[in-house]
């Protein structure tokens, strides 16, 4: 007798992966943008204030949780 055929699973978008973190109560980390090159225009105060991680937004959290558990 065959087994049933098992659906096929699901892959996690792998460029998510890379740019997000779950924390340990559920959230998700992510980087702040706009700190890779021209950083001579942009004041001392704002390059330090992108180096610090920070949470997605509640607009976008199901569509990320939907690309990392995919």
């Amino acid at each position: 007798m065959r087994k049933p055929k098992a659906k096929p699973k699901l892959k996690t978008k792998r460029g998510a992966v890379k740019r997000f973190k779950l924390t340990a109560s559920g959230k998700i980390k992510r980087h702040k943008a706009f700190k890779r090159h021209i950083l001579t225009k942009k004041g001392p105060g704002r390059r330090r204030s992108l180096r610090k991680g920070v949470m997605v937004s509640d607009a976008d959290v199901e569509q990320v949780k939907r690309m990392l558990l995919a």
